[in-house]
């Protein structure tokens, strides 16, 4: 059994970068940069992203538990992180390979700028990532390089398909309900694990937010919500300073009302499902039931991905930072 061990840092430039490139496919980047890009990027393009996150991510997490191939060993591999999950494919491999490379070909198609060098960088991006996996000891080179592949070939197979995907997320009466009952289905129904993992948590909370953006783009749409991120990068503003200062407010302002909500919401939700089921909200074993984390983990995400999508826009316009 793995267990956590002492190391030395001979290389700390390699040590911090690798560290860093790890945390891009944690939930700190998720809640922050898939928020930025719909605040103050592009709303098309913020919609793909969300969508093919939602998409390589569940299919990631669920071959994690239907192949069970195990992480490496420690020893010999020194891990500086410590994880319960399965390795094969490394979804953090997956979720940096379509990001960046949706991002590419989103902009492209909605901007005019450089591929090529939309291309360097979505490559660099994910290159990091993945290599951050080998170095943290978290994964093998054959997790990752499934988890590239996985990724490349769901883009490719989705790519065709996206407009017709968003102008039904966007349109479709059905929108609202399907973005509830498809993602609640996936989740109740998720791969059952003799043991505990924390992949069916990690599922809800990203099928959750997604399922709260989605209904938030069907709501903008509805009510012809200004696009005010397709604006805002247009240099409207006396100086690019301006401009940048502008964006700043809308990040930490937007970023500080997905934190109050999720802090909220999350407790609240805690606490009505521990008093139904009549456990302590301090009981871990009680909170990974699945009548209880499934629920909790969906009630908080999908809150958290509506505010990004409805409430913080609604309160950037209230403030004047449109």
């Amino acid at each position: 059994q793995d267990y956590a061990q002492k190391y030395v840092v001979k290389n700390y430039f390699y040590y911090y970068l690798f560290k860093f490139s790890s945390a891009l496919g944690e939930e700190i980047f998720y809640i922050t940069f898939l928020p930025f890009t719909y605040w103050n990027i592009d709303r098309d393009v913020s919609r793909r992203l969300i969508m093919m996150w939602c998409i390589v991510m569940y299919i990631g997490q669920v071959t994690k538990d239907i192949l069970k191939w195990p992480r490496p060993h420690s020893p010999p591999v020194v891990k500086l992180e410590m994880r319960a999950e399965y390795g094969m494919p490394s979804t953090h491999a997956m979720a940096a390979t379509s990001i960046s490379f949706t991002l590419c070909i989103s902009a492209v198609n909605q901007n005019e700028y450089q591929f090529v060098l939309g291309l360097m960088a979505a490559f660099v991006f994910s290159t990091l990532v993945c290599l951050s996996r080998l170095y943290t000891g978290m994964h093998t080179i054959l997790d990752v390089i499934g988890g590239t592949l996985i990724s490349a070939a769901l883009i490719a197979l989705t790519c065709p398909a996206w407009d017709i995907i968003d102008h039904l997320m966007l349109t479709s009466p059905f929108c609202p309900i399907l973005s509830i009952v498809v993602p609640l289905f996936l989740c109740y129904n998720y791969p059952n694990l003799e043991d505990y993992s924390p992949t069916r948590a990690d599922t809800t909370t990203i099928l959750g937010a997604g399922a709260g953006a989605t209904i938030g783009f069907w709501l903008n749409n509805l009510y012809a919500a200004s696009n005010y991120p397709n604006e805002s990068l247009q240099l409207s503003f006396p100086s690019i300073g301006e401009m940048m200062m502008v964006v700043l407010a809308k990040f930490l302002v937007g970023i500080f009302v997905l934190l109050v909500v999720r802090y909220f919401i999350k407790g609240m939700a805690l606490h009505i499902l521990c008093s139904k089921y009549q456990v302590s909200v301090n009981d871990l074993e009680a909170k990974r039931r699945l009548e209880i984390e499934v629920p909790y983990k969906f009630i908080t995400y999908s809150s958290v991905g509506f505010s990004a999508t409805v409430i913080v826009p609604l309160l950037h316009e209230l403030l004047g930072l449109i």
